[in-house]
């Protein structure tokens, strides 16, 4: 019995002194409710309607916000104010998520319509859930967003950090395995083939030798840009000027210049 306890001692170690935790499924379902809400004719949660989903989500966002501010030892007193501003964000996120269903329609020949968009493509679920966890991101509510996108990332093999900012009529074309930082920008009209890394080329460490947790690691990635299959581009002073080509396999740690083509060779 002994031994066992010691185990458990050890399992709970990393441990929050507040009892209730951030629920995984309760922001698995803010996710569902919250597609209701923008395309109610495609998304379909627990046979909700979409009034009574946008009840619903005023609901569990409320909750869940404010478990998360005092797990993360912070103030609720904003959780009204954070949950409305929010919701007020949702014509703006389906006017962005309109113009991503038409980048991947006019970017894509195999696709027949932009329903088929909406209903079948990766690339287009996981910019959905992206583009709602990168507004509660932006409000600096915490474990939300990440937990959002690790979801998004376990359904589809697309890992986009919510601290990421894109632009509008985004296209990822097939979309396994792409990573896209924390700290990058991707402009308008950007299309993204499969295996494509925005990422980090080194971390500024403290006196510990630890990676610190702020600035900025990733590139930035001009309007009109196309990313071939497996490029990587990596570091915070990239910058990929836009008009411009990436190469599939491409490695590139360095600015290029607006209409540049750069291939693997």
């Amino acid at each position: 019995m002994s031994g066992n306890r010691n185990v458990l001692n050890e399992l709970n170690l990393i441990k929050n002194d507040k009892q209730i935790l951030p629920e995984r499924r309760r922001i698995i379902s803010i996710i569902k409710l919250s597609q209701v809400v923008l395309f109610p004719d495609f998304y379909h949660y627990s046979d909700l309607s979409q009034e009574e989903a946008c009840i619903e989500l005023e609901q569990a966002l409320r909750y869940e916000i404010r478990t998360c501010l005092a797990f993360d030892h912070r103030s609720t007193a904003q959780v009204d104010e954070l949950t409305d501003t929010f919701l007020n964000c949702l014509p703006l996120i389906k006017k962005k998520l309109l113009t991503d269903i038409q980048a991947i329609y006019d970017g894509d020949p195999a696709a027949k319509s932009k329903a088929e968009v909406l209903l079948c493509y990766p690339g287009f679920y996981a910019t959905n859930i992206y583009r709602i966890a990168h507004e509660l991101y932006r409000l600096s509510i915490p474990y939300i967003p990440r937990i959002m996108s690790e979801y998004a990332h376990e359904k589809t093999g697309i890992d986009i950090n919510p601290g990421a900012v894109i632009d509008e009529y985004f296209c990822i074309d097939h979309g396994t395995g792409i990573v896209i930082g924390e700290t990058a920008t991707i402009g308008h009209h950007v299309k993204l083939y499969q295996g494509v890394t925005i990422g980090a080329k080194s971390f500024d460490l403290d006196e510990n030798g630890n990676p610190l947790k702020s600035g900025k690691r990733h590139p930035d990635i001009g309007n009109y840009v196309v990313i071939y299959a497996n490029a990587t581009i990596l570091g915070g002073n990239t910058v990929v000027g836009s008009h411009s080509i990436i190469g599939g396999n491409t490695w590139l740690l360095h600015s290029v210049e607006e209409g540049s083509k750069i291939y693997y060779r």
